[in-house]
């Protein structure tokens, strides 16, 4: 006798052959061809090297062997419709919500921008999210906790897909009284920020990293900061305060410069520009309520990107 598991289409048609009384109109109830049909019995039953079925001009019987086989065909096929039904269900459920992660620049100041508009089209899905630094979503997408994570990570996270959604610029600010503020005839240089104890983003964090990586491209070195902190907002009041320069995104910045409590101070030859991502586990493109995410978000993304070049 083969090892092999029987196909359940042929379970199911001994079923039918039961309840009907023959293989022709067993077949016609499950949409197949009686010698097809025919075949895959004949088949059964020498794989199990038993006589399932009785053959006559007048129809088709179950032989004794054949009757208690039925009998188990019939919770084997409860069995493995439970199974679909499960499988169906975790789907649905699966389908019906996005989990997602988002670092903190990203969190502020463009998810619910992302949010609003993925709601509009699919207003079923509920969707959760999670705030966190970079470090933190890469993670998170890694074990599974989160279906899909936007990170601003100075280069594509290992071991995960990724695509560009957006960009952004870290930039240097000061309060208004700094002395910064009046080097308009001699800029500050990198090699002078790459010496100055600023406040900055914690360790983990995307912004902090691109930072690093911009001093690194020019052969520098960050000294330790006057703070490290963890978020936008307290970074922001720090250097309101005049406690030191901040290193901040353009994006976390643009309100307290219009209101005229920061003063963004250029910086010479640092590049402080990066790629803001979408992170997920598996393929090379996110699938599902993930994919449709992550076209919203490029949407966006274009838009901003057309509408600051204009």
């Amino acid at each position: 006798m083969s090892a092999r598991w029987p196909d359940l289409e042929v379970l199911e048609l001994l079923v039918a052959v039961a309840e009907v009384g023959s293989i022709g109109a067993a077949s016609a109830r499950l949409g197949v061809s009686q010698p097809s049909a025919s075949t895959s019995i004949t088949r059964l039953e020498r794989r199990l090297g038993l006589t399932l079925v009785t053959r006559s001009s007048r129809g088709s019987v179950l032989t004794p062997e054949g009757s208690l086989y039925v009998d188990w065909a019939r919770d084997v096929l409860a069995a493995a419709d439970r199974l679909r039904l499960a499988t169906a269900a975790l789907r649905a459920e699966r389908n019906s919500h996005l989990a997602l992660a988002a670092s903190m620049t990203t969190a502020e100041h463009l998810v619910p921008r992302w949010l609003a508009a993925f709601r509009r089209e699919h207003g079923d899905v509920d969707v959760n999210l999670a705030v966190l630094n970079s470090a933190g979503v890469v993670e998170a997408v890694r074990d599974g906790s989160r279906d899909l994570g936007f990170v601003e990570t100075a280069g594509a996270p290992r071991g995960l897909s990724s695509a560009t959604v957006a960009t952004d610029e870290l930039v240097v600010v000061v309060a208004p009284g700094h002395p910064w503020t009046r080097r308009r005839a001699h800029p500050v240089t990198a090699e002078e920020l790459a010496r100055t104890a600023l406040v900055v983003r914690e360790e983990g964090s995307g912004t902090l990293q691109t930072l690093v990586e911009a001093f690194r491209a020019r052969g520098l070195t960050l000294v330790e900061p006057a703070q490290a902190l963890s978020s936008n907002t307290a970074v922001r009041v720090a250097a309101t305060a005049g406690t030191a320069p901040a290193v901040l995104s353009r994006l976390a910045v643009v309100d307290a410069v219009a209101a005229g409590d920061l003063v963004v101070v250029p910086v010479q030859d640092l590049s402080m520009r990066r790629r803001l991502r979408a992170v997920w586990a598996g393929g090379r493109r996110p699938v599902g309520h993930a994919a449709d995410f992550v076209a919203v978000a490029r949407r966006d993304g274009s838009r901003v990107a057309a509408r600051d070049d204009a």
